[in-house]
């Protein structure tokens, strides 16, 4: 910052001499009064933009963990695992008491041999219903021929079509008895595999590896589950890596892409993490009239350092520019006074103003990559090395010259050969 005074102080004597010596080649008096200007050095660094969030940490794939449930009525009989506990996926971690269900699952079992019997039982039946449906058939085709021949008589053949009736009538009651049988089967199958799950939902596993983060009951309790699950565990997935949900207002959101760098820092630690955007929600959230999305950050957690619902500050970088020609953004806010503007037409569009021979001499430019404080000078080559005017001197600045003094809310411009505004280095 010193360089740069002293800098910015040569550069002003060097264009006040130089407007002294004009003012003699023309003639004029030295005593005529030139303007101070303030200055900003254009230099090379790296540029970064950023935005700015605050967010909390959170496992993956949920905000608040797992719920690890009891989907059954009973007493825990035992928890296998406590508070911090590393479990892996499928691990037995409660056992709710079995004896009710195992009796049920056995009911369930005894029935369904009772009803695969009653199948073969009335498998049989049929077969003996259609063998005297076929007998009858036959004794009725021969009471039928001898009664054309007149051989029989007709009570005959009458007794004959109703043994032939009666025959088939039984043999469809049969196969409907089997169809019943066998639709019974099927009900004892399902309550059989019902009363094998009720039975292994009182031994509760894991559903993911991960770490226990809360436990809410204790050995003895019993719990009544109803519709849902009662929670019995909650489980962090796999804390090697989290997610950060911050929420960004919408005038920044446009900017942020996945995939881009972010990092941040947590309050219980003097360090800087590292993620990238994975996904931009979509869902909206108005606060005060202030709309908000949320974004989630997919972060390594480096020895677990990281814990669920810590606070994270965020930096988002938006757009970087490396080794980059910038200058001070208020380069850009400069208007000169009318006695100090040049001759002719000033030309239209971004510019800034550069003293040259003791005058103002206007150059647009193409803005680059800004950070709020400083912008990127595209194709600015050929300004490297020099100075930006950026206002003009007041006795409150030549006060604080002369005192020596900074302002610990200004902008500070990057040193050179180090990373500027970049949070981060960029990794290689």
């Amino acid at each position: 910052m010193a360089k740069a005074q002293m800098f910015s102080r040569l550069m002003i004597a060097a264009g006040l001499l130089a407007l002294v010596s004009g003012c003699d080649k023309a003639g004029l008096s030295p005593e005529k009064k030139v303007p101070a200007f303030r200055f900003a050095p254009i230099t090379r660094t790296d540029i970064v933009r950023t935005v700015e969030a605050t967010g909390t940490v959170t496992p993956r794939n949920t905000k608040s963990g797992i719920p690890v449930g009891a989907q059954v009525n009973g007493k825990v009989i035992k928890l296998f695992v406590d508070y911090n506990s590393v479990v892996t996926n499928g691990q037995v971690v409660a056992l709710i008491d079995p004896l009710v269900y195992e009796a049920n699952y056995k009911s369930a079992v005894a029935q369904l041999h009772v009803n695969e019997a009653n199948v073969a039982v009335r498998t049989a039946a049929l077969k003996s219903a259609t063998a005297a449906r076929t007998l009858a058939e036959k004794t009725h085709t021969r009471k039928a021929a001898l009664r054309k021949a007149a051989l029989c008589s007709q009570a005959d053949l009458d007794a004959a079509q109703e043994a032939l009736d009666r025959a088939v009538a039984e043999f469809e009651s049969a196969e409907a008895s089997l169809r019943s049988a066998k639709s019974a089967v099927e009900q004892s199958e399902a309550s059989v595999a019902k009363t094998k799950a009720d039975l292994d939902y009182c031994t509760i596993r894991s559903p993911v590896d991960g770490v226990v983060i809360a436990r809410k009951v204790e050995e003895g309790e019993t719990v009544v589950s109803s519709y849902n699950a009662v929670p019995v565990l909650t489980i962090a997935e796999d804390l090697k890596t989290v997610w950060v949900e911050a929420t960004v207002p919408e005038a920044d959101v446009g900017n942020i892409k996945v995939g881009q760098t972010v990092t941040f820092t947590a309050d219980a630690y003097r360090r800087k993490f590292t993620g990238r955007v994975k996904q931009i929600r979509k869902f909206a959230t108005t606060t005060n009239n202030v709309v908000t999305y949320p974004i989630i950050i997919e972060a390594e957690n480096p020895d677990e350092m990281l814990f669920p619902g810590m606070t994270a500050t965020l930096s988002i970088e938006t757009a970087r520019a490396e080794n980059a020609v910038v200058v001070s953004a208020a380069a850009f806010r400069f208007r000169p006074k009318d006695e100090d503007k040049p001759e002719g037409e000033i030309p239209q569009g971004r510019k800034m103003w550069l003293l040259e021979d003791g005058k103002l001499v206007p150059h647009v430019i193409t803005e680059g990559v800004t950070d709020g404080a400083f912008t990127e000078l595209v194709g600015g080559e050929s300004f490297e090395g020099k100075v930006a005017v950026v206002g003009y001197e007041t006795p409150a600045t030549l006060a604080r010259k002369d005192g020596e003094t900074t302002n610990p809310f200004a902008p500070k411009f990057p040193k050179h050969g180090t990373k500027g505004t970049a949070p981060e280095p960029k990794k290689k």
